[in-house]
């Protein structure tokens, strides 16, 4: 199930002053001191044709990966801030069903995914080109702050006793804890298996289950709703995160401003308070 939200950026007017000098006898208009550079003109729309395709205005949507809820609301208050006039519209969802609705022609301007696996899809299909990846993140297992089920590791969550949730397997948060299986030798059973990462993540704060396997990030921004167990480096898995304007997004040249600014500094400085890891 996707999760929208919605971030308004303050609207701006913004005056056009055209000036116009007639040299008599030559017809030739010019404004301010001597630039070469030619006067915008005004479209039907009421916006400016001098570089209109590089304008950032406007709404755009961004299909996001469920693990950047917290970092990508905050990155896009701050890109409305530095452009004021823009709205961007966040969806939050799994990367694998986000994937599915972009190629099958759902209107979006941006995909951040939390796989490689599933952006390659989009590019595939031809919705997106030349994706950036811009994070990286690795697993931690998510146990509420009583750990009932005495979880101590990943050997932990191998046993009959231990009520444990997962991502699906097609979900990048699913396909990166099977890999910390196989990594450890051990086969897990879990009790459920939920559509995302913060599916996952609820079944643990809400005590439903003893253990979910999440990513560093989500443990860290539920705060004292859950205790981290971290896995040892030598058995954890990662996973990469690519983001692309794409190819149809009705407002492309906003959409690679949101890019942009996700793979500054700004957005880096964003992404990392919050857990994760730069490429």
């Amino acid at each position: 199930m996707t999760t929208t939200r919605r971030l308004r950026g303050a609207t701006v007017r913004r005056a056009v002053t055209t000036c116009v000098v007639l040299v008599a006898g030559l017809g030739l208009a010019g404004c301010g001191s001597g630039s070469s550079s030619p006067a915008a003109s005004t479209t039907a729309g009421g916006g400016s044709s001098a570089s209109a395709s590089s304008q950032v205005a406007g709404d755009i949507t961004v299909l996001a990966a469920a693990s950047l809820t917290e970092s990508f609301t905050t990155i896009a208050k701050q890109f409305e801030a530095a452009h004021p006039g823009t709205t961007v519209t966040l969806s939050f969802g799994a990367s694998s069903a986000l994937a599915t609705q972009v190629t099958s022609g759902a209107p979006a301007d941006v995909f951040a995914s939390a796989s490689a696996k599933n952006m390659d899809a989009v590019v595939s299909a031809g919705a997106a080109t030349d994706p950036k990846t811009f994070a990286q993140n690795v697993m931690e297992i998510a146990v509420p702050p009583s750990n009932p089920g005495g979880v101590t590791g990943v050997e932990s969550l191998a046993g009959s006793g231990v009520k444990t949730a997962l991502c699906q397997e097609q979900v990048p948060c699913g396909a990166t804890a099977a890999k910390v299986f196989a990594n450890a030798g051990v086969t897990v059973k879990p009790v459920t298996l939920e559509p995302d990462v913060k599916s996952v993540l609820s079944k643990v704060t809400l005590g439903e289950v003893d253990a979910g396997v999440v990513y560093v990030t989500d443990v860290r921004a539920a705060g004292d709703k859950v205790e981290g167990i971290p896995i040892p480096a030598d058995v954890n898995a990662s996973t990469s995160y690519p983001i692309a304007a794409l190819d149809d997004a009705p407002n492309a040249a906003t959409a690679k401003a949101f890019v942009d600014y996700v793979l500054s500094a700004e957005g880096a400085k964003v992404l990392t308070a919050a857990g994760f890891e730069q490429p």
